[in-house]
């Protein structure tokens, strides 16, 4: 997800089980803009998703690990009084700042010293990169992989097509498993 469809994401767009696989619906995005380019003062815009019709929406099956976080993260916190699924402490929107500051914390924690002095992992953005980089490393087809991001396929893959070079040797097996029928 997008960092802005996560700050709109309502627990009714959660198709959550105790397990097995889930399903978000995303429906709208609520980028930041800061007050002084909206009409009503807020820092934030309700948007529709990314280069699509204002009522649109993308459904994005999750594994049961993000199930069971997302489960476990609304019997602990509940919801926004708008449905938000995540909201700061005093109920509002948790602002691009705070979770740059999380996140820069969480990174200092999870990474060695010596990654934590690269570019690795450097925003939050990158957690959509390294999902987007799993489900095509893992042999997802890019259509899907495209409809669950919200990419078309010339931006998967002009964005995501260094990843795909050294796999030569993987082309070559399933080639010849093709060829020997399957």
């Amino acid at each position: 997800m997008r960092p802005p469809e996560i700050a709109a994401l309502r627990a009714s767009d959660c198709r959550l089980s105790e397990a097995g696989w889930g399903e978000l619906i995303l429906a709208g995005s609520r980028p930041e803009v800061g007050s002084g380019w909206t009409d009503d003062g807020q820092s934030f815009e309700e948007r529709g998703l990314k280069r699509r019709a204002r009522t649109a929406t993308r459904s994005v099956p999750i594994p049961p690990v993000l199930t069971a976080m997302l489960c476990e993260h609304k019997e602990r916190y509940g919801v926004a009084e708008d449905g938000r699924l995540f909201r700061a402490a005093q109920g509002g929107r948790v602002r691009s700042t705070e979770y740059c500051d999380l996140w820069d914390a969480a990174r200092v924690k999870a990474l060695s010293e010596e990654e934590a002095g690269t570019p690795l992992a450097d925003v939050p953005y990158s957690l959509r990169h390294a999902g987007v980089s799993l489900w095509i490393n893992s042999g997802v087809d890019p259509i899907e992989v495209a409809r669950r991001a919200g990419h078309s396929l010339t931006v998967l893959f002009r964005f995501y097509a260094k990843i795909l070079r050294g796999q030569q040797s993987r082309a070559n097996h399933l080639i010849e498993q093709g060829l020997n029928g399957g």
